[in-house]
């Protein structure tokens, strides 16, 4: 029926530390993203996905021959990386942001059944459009799709994959900045966006916070803010009082404390600017990947590193927390829970 939705047919989007059949990663390749940088990313990239591969299949798209040359180097420098659980596919792409633009899996445990969900991408609200055509990654939910097979649904509505947190258990978060944003649905108010969510990730609570982090030129998302531990309990983000972010983060805070949730507060690093200090990144310990051997945790060489590690290690405490050097990947504007899509075990 043309009114399937995942709801209606028993599905739902798992919490992340429910285990994966596979992990999804678009390898860099784009200069424009990480200017000077780009090598040092693929670098870390190389390490992220040896470490992923430790516990599941990381299914890794590569521009061109050359990049998977490149790739499976990088990757299998590492002695600790499962060959086996790395399988290419080449497919040319503009960047690697697979979190924003690709599709959100959900699963039907009663059927054993995995879909997914086709959101519309539209480059964060058409940024950069003018000078690359970012949103030409929309195609990657449907090479994944001819990869893999599964039913897809189809909203029809903008949304990207960060911008969204759920527990698993009936409950999304989300940030009004990004969601209710005129730069996505201008023509949906909040209740019809909330229903929007309740249909497609099947859950029966959609809790907002108000605005995200300085220099996140996503309009807010989510996994650089507040993300779950746990069925009512998140990580949220509190830096500094002298810290522009504090008023903000201390608001969705209490916000959240509010709403009934047991909230950890995590550290954020020092401001990184750039460009002579004209832009701040958005850089957040918050944008950890939850992997099924691992989390791979953003770390900045900040005093704040080794709590932030310490704190997300006890909220997970069946995995191993590694911290990878992040600065020069957050220079791209994210980080690795961005950078990396889930595909639940079934």
């Amino acid at each position: 029926m043309e009114n399937d939705t995942p709801k209606s047919l028993g599905y739902n989007m798992p919490a992340e530390w429910e285990q994966h059949d596979a992990t999804w990663i678009t390898f860099p390749h784009n200069d424009n993203t990480w200017p000077e940088r780009l090598e040092g990313v693929q670098k870390l990239f190389g390490e992220e996905i040896a470490h992923i591969s430790m516990g599941e299949r990381v299914d890794v798209f590569v521009q061109n021959q050359k990049v998977w040359q490149l790739a499976e180097s990088l990757i299998f420098a590492h002695s600790f990386a499962k060959r086996e659980n790395v399988v290419f596919h080449e497919l040319e792409t503009m960047d690697s942001w697979i979190r924003d633009y690709g599709p959100t899996f959900v699963v039907n445990r009663a059927e054993k059944k995995l879909a997914m969900v086709h959101w519309i991408f539209n480059a964060w609200g058409e940024k950069y459009e003018a000078e690359e055509p970012l949103s030409n990654d929309k195609v990657v939910p449907l090479r994944i799709n001819e990869i893999i097979q599964i039913k897809r649904f189809e909203p029809g509505i903008v949304m990207e994959g960060g911008s969204i947190e759920v527990d698993g258990k009936g409950t999304v978060i989300t940030s009004e900045q990004c969601l209710l944003n005129k730069n996505r649905n201008p023509k949906l108010n909040r209740k019809e966006i909330e229903d929007y969510l309740k249909d497609y990730l099947n859950v029966e609570k959609v809790i907002w916070v108000g605005e995200g982090i300085e220099g996140d030129d996503t309009d807010g998302h989510i996994d650089d803010m507040v993300r779950f531990f746990g069925e009512k309990k998140v990580l949220c983000v509190m830096p500094n009082r002298d810290d522009a972010n504090f008023p903000k983060m201390r608001e969705n805070f209490e916000s959240l404390q509010g709403a009934g949730f047991e909230v950890t507060a995590l550290p954020m690093p020092k401001a990184i600017y750039v460009d002579g200090g004209k832009r701040r990144l958005p850089a957040s310990y918050a944008n950890f990947y939850i992997a099924n051997a691992v989390i791979i945790v953003p770390v900045f060489n900040d005093e704040n590193d080794k709590k932030a590690l310490d704190i997300i290690a006890k909220c997970f405490p069946d995995r191993h927390a590694v911290g990878l050097y992040s600065t020069d990947v957050v220079y791209g504007f994210g980080s690795w829970h961005c950078l990396s899509q889930q595909q639940p075990k079934v």
